[in-house]
């Protein structure tokens, strides 16, 4: 990863994962996507290697991401889709030329086209958006229980209860957020 910039928050769904390249969104917003290098290393480390990006296509990125994020968080809240997100959302599915292969794995991976252009990997990423807020995979979309987080993840648990997006960060601080509010009750009373 590039030296002075925030590790990416990976996870095993892509478009949720895409939409945690800004984190924190109701708190100290942290920008993992700052330059364009950083999305290609991003779009890469999902298979989705592309030559460059230029700043037109990090803006289109990031206008995808959030479309994105307000859809999910909209789907997750059983409410009516925004609009102008659903039209980011189709733009940019109808806008890439990748192709599904599948692999000697029985794996399906995405193959960009010639050009390894930035608008074929936000196709795919756009694609796979749909897939999760159509519920065409399985699992269910939901919230993180952060309240300063409430990042839109895809969860695919057993019981489908999930509660925080990422359990090593918002996971891990809201427990100990509680922890030491009880320890604190626990001393003053």
């Amino acid at each position: 990863m590039s030296a002075g910039f925030p590790d990416f928050r990976l996870g095993s769904v892509l478009a949720t994962s895409f939409t945690g390249t800004l984190s924190e969104r109701h708190g100290d917003a942290v920008e993992r996507i700052p330059t364009s290098q950083r999305l290609v290393d991003w779009l890469a480390i999902y298979g989705l290697a592309v030559d460059s990006c230029s700043t037109a296509e990090l803006a289109r990125a990031r206008e995808l991401r959030e479309a994105i994020h307000a859809a999910a968080t909209a789907a997750a809240l059983h409410e009516t889709l925004p609009a102008a997100a659903v039209d980011i959302i189709n733009d940019c599915s109808l806008r890439g030329g990748a192709s599904a292969i599948l692999t000697s794995d029985g794996e399906r991976r995405w193959r960009l086209g010639s050009a390894s252009g930035v608008d074929d990997a936000l196709g795919v990423i756009a694609a796979d958006a749909i897939d999760v807020i159509t519920g065409a995979r399985d699992g269910r979309l939901a919230l993180c229980g952060s309240p300063t987080c409430r990042a839109a993840f895809f969860d695919t648990s057993r019981s489908r209860t999930r509660r925080w997006c990422d359990m090593n960060t918002c996971g891990n601080r809201e427990k100990k957020a509680r922890f030491l509010a009880n320890q604190r009750k626990n001393i003053d009373g």
